[in-house]
């Protein structure tokens, strides 16, 4: 693989799922310290390493690479004892973290409650529900935007504590009315829980600049992806933070002038969990396929993706976004299913052209696509492949005019499921 800048990102193009954790296991290597800026335990990262599988949702997936030191930005929202039970399994699974993760003092705190009301409000929605994956994450954004949240760093004095979780607590009350939870038994469980997450607590702002001007190399793991993201995603169909860049920067306290290459992961064909219009979405029997052949389930949730053709129109809105210097095309095997390919190129809405990604959900879902059709690579199985030459022609045209469409060279290749299915174009 070729050198990195001294600060990487990863981002998600598409709408998450896309195989970020994949390339970032692979590229932590080269990396002092992989850090996550957003999101939480909605996030969902599985590698495969000598058929042994390791899910990732809280702590960066780079941890995997044993030199690494991983970070959980100021931008998470942490729910301490799901952090736990990652840390508990990776270590059943041999993997040694002492020392090695440094979770950010002004990382807001995701309690049990914050799960609840996420089940009340998807609720309260009826038929308009979002799909959330109910772990408490737009709620305890909520609380951090409204002033009521719990930051790492209140845990540490344990007096004040309790007063600020009560307070907290009873803005949900207030809202939602009485609903069985324990406050007194949480606080107790927090008190054992502060106590054990104590040694991985730092202030990470200070601590990732001193690294950076030490010559140290940074890798930004992204949760989600652009059109998930609370600003610029399919609103309100959308995760509860910034998935973009700007989040990137804001989740860790760093500088745009600091990050010097962007990759951006994306399948080569669409999925999304939950609600929202899917343009180029297949309610057929090639959705059906590339749901079972790409094993389409989400980590998170278990719940079956939607699937579709390659949406162009999504890449490239996604590049205005984010200013990629390269990415990194995933599940290019799910394809070798299909004698024929559509990858769709443009919107018509009405009538008219569509020349930017459009706003209103309501046009979203009236657009008609424009389609080009590549000839297929059927029954060809690429699990093999080790260099972009070894493709078979129509995997490479495929490629090369997706690269053209986008105009942003496409560097790495995925082409399997396990950690060295992945080429370098």
């Amino acid at each position: 693989m070729k050198e990195e800048s001294q600060v990487t990102a990863v981002l998600g193009v598409q709408w998450g799922d896309e195989g970020k954790g994949k390339l970032i296991d692979i590229l932590a290597s080269r990396f002092d310290i992989v850090a996550r800026c957003q999101g939480g335990a909605n996030a969902g990262h599985t590698i495969v390493v000598e058929d042994k599988k390791y899910s990732f949702h809280l702590i960066p997936s780079g941890l995997l690479s044993p030199d690494v030191t991983a970070v959980i930005g100021n931008g998470v929202v942490l729910h301490l004892e799901s952090f736990f039970n990652e840390i508990d399994d990776l270590m059943a699974k041999g993997i040694d973290v002492e020392g090695r993760i440094k979770i950010s003092d002004k990382a807001h705190v995701l309690f049990d409650y914050h799960q609840l009301v996420d089940g009340f409000r998807e609720e309260e929605r009826g038929g308009s529900k979002i799909g959330t994956t109910k772990k408490g994450i737009g709620p305890c954004y909520s609380s951090k935007a409204n002033r009521t949240g719990i930051r790492i760093a209140d845990l540490r004095n344990f007096q004040t504590f309790a007063d600020k979780f009560r307070k907290s607590l009873a803005t949900k009350f207030k809202r939602f009315r009485v609903f069985e939870y324990d406050p007194k038994k949480e606080i107790e469980k927090y008190y054992y829980l502060t106590r054990r997450a104590e040694p991985f607590i730092r202030e990470t702002v200070s601590w990732v600049h001193e690294r950076i001007s030490k010559g140290r190399s940074v890798l930004i793991e992204g949760a989600n992806a652009a059109m998930l993201d609370i600003d610029f995603g399919t609103y309100p169909y959308v995760t509860s933070s910034n998935c973009t860049i700007g989040g990137a920067l804001t989740g860790l306290g760093i500088s745009p002038r600091m990050v010097g290459n962007v990759v951006g992961v994306f399948k080569a064909y669409t999925t999304r969990v939950g609600e929202g219009p899917f343009p180029t979405e297949c309610s057929d029997k090639n959705g059906h396929i590339m749901q079972q052949v790409g094993k389409e389930f989400g980590t998170t949730t278990g719940r079956l993706r939607r699937c579709g053709w390659l949406d162009v129109m999504v890449l490239k809105y996604s590049i205005l976004l984010n200013g990629y210097s390269s990415l990194c095309l995933t599940k290019l095997d799910v394809l070798s299913e299909f004698q024929s390919i559509l990858v769709g190129v443009g919107y018509r809405h009405r009538g008219r052209p569509l020349h930017g990604f459009p706003s209103s959900l309501e046009v979203l879902s009236e657009v008609e696509v424009e389609y080009e059709t590549f000839v297929g690579w059927q029954g060809v199985d690429l699990h093999q492949v080790t260099s972009f030459e070894q493709l078979p022609e129509a995997a490479k045209t495929y490629v090369n005019r997706i690269e053209q469409l986008v105009g942003v060279p496409i560097r790495y290749i995925g082409v399997g499921p396990s950690r060295n299915c992945l080429i370098e174009k």
